[in-house]
C-alpha cells in the first residue's frame, strides 16, 4: 500500500483518474470507486469534453483531424478530433450511455480523411483501427470486421506496422502495441479469446523478444522516447504503456509476467523520485482541448498511478 501523503496527492485529482487510484492502488470497495467513476460524466475533464461535441456527433468536425486542418502546414498534429476524444472518454471510464446516440450519429455523418471511408468500418492505419475497435466495442457497435482486418494484416515477424500500406514488411513497436490493446479489448468485451489468441501471442512475442524497448540489431532503445514515461501517450510508444498492457493481458489470461520484461520494469522503477512520485517525461506538441496532466519534468499523477500499479503487479509475482 502507498503512504498516506502520496495517496492524498493522487486522490486530489479529476474523477477520471481518482476512481482508478481508488480501485487499483487503494483497494477501495467497488461501490466507492464506481460512484467516483460515475462523476466523470458530470464533472471535470469528462463533462468538459462532452460539452464540446458537435451536433453531428463529432468533435472538431473531423474523424481523425479537425475539419479544415492544413495537412501541409508546418505544425504538429492536433489532438481534438473525434477519435482522440472518444479514446480519452473511454479510458477515463465514462459510461457509454452518457454519449446517447453518438454511435449512430457517427455512422451517419463521420468519414475518415483517408478515401472518405465510413467511420465504423475502420481505415488502413493500424493505430486508427485499434482505437476504432476499442471505441466501437465500448459504444456497442459491430466492429468485428476490424478484428478480421487485424488478423489479415499481421506481418510475418508477429507484429503490425501502420506503414504496411507503403510497403513496410517489418513491424513497429507503437503499431504493434496499439493493435494488441485493441485485440485484448475485443477479448475482454466478447469473451472470444480463441479468435485473437494466436495474433496476440505473435504481437506479444515481437515486443518481448526486444525486451519492450530494444532494437534486435544493436540492443539499444529504438528511439529517444521509448524510456520517456508520459501521459497522455496518444500515438506514441513507451515502456510503461507496454508494461501496463502486459499487466492487463496477464490478468485477463491468468498468466505470470515474462522475465524478458525485467529490464523495462527496472527502467520504470529507476525513474521513481525520492518522494514516491514519477515525473512527466515529455508533452506532445499539438492543439488540445485542454491539458490533463503536468508539464514536462513536473510530478505526474497519471504516470505515477500507472507506474505504481505496474510495479505492484510485477513485484507481487516475485
Amino acid at each position: 500500500m502507498i503512504r498516506d501523503s502520496l495517496a492524498d496527492w493522487l486522490l486530489d485529482s479529476d474523477p477520471a483518474l481518482r476512481w482508478q487510484v481508488e480501485r487499483d492502488l487503494l483497494g477501495a470497495p467497488q461501490e466507492v470507486w464506481r460512484a467516483t467513476r460515475a462523476r466523470v460524466a458530470t464533472q471535470g475533464f469528462g463533462a468538459d469534453l462532452l460539452a464540446r461535441q458537435d451536433p453531428d456527433g463529432q468533435w472538431a468536425g473531423g474523424a481523425f483531424f479537425p475539419v479544415g486542418w492544413d495537412w501541409d502546414a508546418d505544425e504538429p498534429q492536433p489532438w481534438t478530433a473525434t477519435t482522440w476524444v472518444l479514446k480519452d472518454l473511454r479510458e477515463w471510464g465514462l459510461d457509454a450511455a452518457a454519449l446517447g446516440d453518438t454511435a449512430q450519429r457517427l455512422e451517419a455523418n463521420a468519414r475518415w480523411e483517408y478515401d472518405d471511408l465510413p467511420y465504423w468500418g475502420g481505415e488502413v492505419d493500424c493505430c486508427i483501427n485499434s482505437w476504432t475497435l476499442s471505441n466501437g466495442l465500448w459504444l456497442g457497435v459491430d466492429v468485428d470486421g476490424i478484428v478480421a482486418w487485424f488478423l489479415e494484416h499481421q506481418l510475418d515477424d508477429g507484429g503490425w506496422n501502420c506503414e504496411w500500406v507503403e510497403g513496410a514488411t517489418v513491424s513497429s513497436f507503437h503499431s504493434t502495441l496499439n493493435a494488441l490493446i485493441g485485440l485484448l479489448d475485443y477479448q475482454l468485451a466478447t469473451g472470444d479469446a480463441d479468435r485473437v489468441r494466436a495474433a496476440r501471442r505473435g504481437g506479444e512475442e515481437y515486443l518481448l523478444r526486444r525486451n519492450l524497448f530494444r532494437k534486435l540489431s544493436t540492443g539499444e532503445p529504438f528511439n529517444d522516447w521509448t524510456l520517456s514515461l508520459a501521459h497522455p501517450r496518444r500515438a506514441y510508444y513507451n515502456v510503461l504503456a507496454a508494461a501496463d498492457y502486459f499487466r492487463a493481458a496477464a490478468l485477463a489470461d491468468g498468466t505470470s509476467p515474462d522475465r524478458r520484461m525485467a529490464d523495462a520494469i527496472e527502467h520504470i522503477r529507476a525513474q521513481r523520485q525520492p518522494d514516491g512520485r514519477w515525473l512527466q517525461g515529455h508533452r506532445l506538441q499539438g492543439k488540445v482541448w485542454f491539458h490533463i496532466d503536468a508539464p514536462t519534468g513536473e510530478p505526474s499523477r497519471w504516470v505515477t498511478h500507472q507506474a505504481i500499479r505496474v510495479l505492484e503487479w510485477w513485484d507481487a509475482q516475485g
